[in-house]
């Protein structure tokens, strides 16, 4: 009996240790008390928990959070303020349009830090983007999330790479064009400021990835609810498994709702500081003075665009569900019509033939006459069934049009709408900012 609640007990606490989430797991010695996964799902989650944890998202304990934030006060606020003190800027208005575009990218970063960080500590790598090994669905989708993982890392690379290569273009064009009293001066300033520049931009752009990913992973399964509608033919089966995704939608929708709002701001409310700016200077602004402006318009917008797209498409995804299940319904309705009509025919033929023949009562017995008129004739049975079938059906699809889901911000569901409303607005204003800081001079 003790022999048996000790092993109780320690199974129990074995579940316990599995159910920590992997950014709150103790680290293990060398001893290898527990098997190390060797999947490639398991790899590519351990690469992107180290990404994050350089990045100071990972926060678990109270060192790394004091670690974190201290690397980016320092990193991201501090070096950067005193390299503007240090650079002897001749123009207080150009060293305000400097100041101003430093708050709005500190303000992103620490937006981003502060909202990914929490939902990490909270919930580990894996249950924030819903890959968890309790869900159920990590053995059959495991290869379709490493894809998608590996898809998201491409695609911040795919945007930090350029942005970089712009913001040193514009430092370096700096250092030719503006007269400094040290070569190597200039040089550590401008490096100085390329780093807590890149620091700061991985920041946010990660953030905005990272909200991406978690909406494609949900697009996965949207689109296996698809499938499973069409062989699947239990409506509350199928009703339980969208309650399911809808679910899933609003726990994204929750906790990223604070970090969109935000966003949304920050960016907007930069923007059009940065117009009023450019509007009252009296100067000329040039790529060499104005060109941050045009460096950080095109991060902040590139952040927004890959929230939006991915908020949109999982909202549309979801509310095409209703669509796809309309079609289903009428395909099975008309089928089983179809079908019925077609015995209904064949038996009328049959009765037909019989009377024009007189032999149809001497040919058969009364037993015959009663397994013909079974099998053509559909009984109450049969119709209270089909009948069934079809009301439940309709009650499925009536669920899905009323209920279709998606990314919400406070009960604004964020769908095409609302991106071509925030879209065309900030297109304006980065057109308009762009026009006013790169100009093509003849001298």
């Amino acid at each position: 009996m003790d022999e048996t609640l000790i092993v109780h007990v320690q199974e129990s606490e074995s579940q316990e240790q599995e159910q920590i989430p992997p950014l709150l797991k103790p680290q293990k010695n060398g001893n290898g008390n527990h098997d190390v996964d060797d999947t490639d799902l398991d790899k590519t989650l351990q690469k992107l928990e180290l990404f994050l944890t350089l990045l100071g998202f990972n926060q678990s304990s109270v060192l790394s959070f004091v670690l974190s934030w201290i690397f980016f006060l320092v990193l991201g606020i501090l070096v950067p303020m005193v390299m503007l003190e240090v650079s002897n800027c001749q123009n207080p208005q150009i060293k305000s349009f400097e100041f101003d575009i430093l708050v709005s990218q500190a303000l992103l970063a620490a937006a981003s830090l502060l909202c990914l960080s929490h939902n990490l500590r909270k919930y580990g790598i894996r249950k924030f983007l819903f890959v968890d090994r309790y869900s159920g669905h990590i053995e059959r989708f495991s290869n379709q999330y490493h894809k998608k993982i590996s898809d998201s890392v491409r695609l911040l690379l795919l945007w930090v790479l350029p942005c970089f290569l712009l913001k040193t273009a514009r430092e370096i064009i700096r250092i030719l064009y503006v007269q400094h009293e040290s070569w190597w001066q200039s040089a550590a300033i401008s490096l100085a400021f390329v780093s807590s520049w890149t620091y700061i931009t991985a920041i946010f752009l990660s953030a905005c990835v990272l909200f991406h990913l978690v909406c494609s992973l949900q697009i996965i399964h949207f689109d296996d609810y698809v499938k499973f509608l069409e062989r699947e033919p239990d409506c509350f089966v199928l009703i339980q498994e969208h309650v399911r995704l809808r679910y899933y939608l609003s726990k994204i929708s929750h906790r990223f709702r604070i970090y969109l709002l935000l966003l949304f701001l920050i960016v907007i409310v930069s923007h059009f500081m940065t117009l009023f700016q450019t509007t009252g200077y009296t100067g000329l602004i040039t790529y060499i003075n104005g060109g941050d402006f045009a460096v950080s318009s095109i991060v902040q917008v590139v952040g927004v665009i890959l929230c939006l797209n991915a908020a949109a498409k999982i909202s549309h995804r979801a509310q095409g569900i209703g669509s796809i299940a309309s079609r289903w319904h009428a395909l099975a309705t008309c089928t089983s019509g179809e079908a019925s009509q077609m015995r209904n025919s064949t038996s009328m033929s049959c009765l037909e033939a019989a009377n024009r023949s007189n032999s149809f009562y001497m040919n058969f017995s009364e037993s015959d006459l009663e397994s013909v008129d079974f099998v053509t004739e559909p009984t109450n049975t049969q119709l209270a069934s089909y009948m069934s079938s079809y009301q439940k059906r309709q009650a499925l699809v009536m669920y899905l049009q009323n209920n279709p889901g998606g990314i919400t911000i406070f009960g604004w569901t964020v769908d095409r709408g609302l991106i071509n409303t925030i879209f065309f607005i900030e297109l304006t204003v980065v057109t308009f900012i762009l026009g006013k800081t790169i100009v093509f001079t003849g001298q």
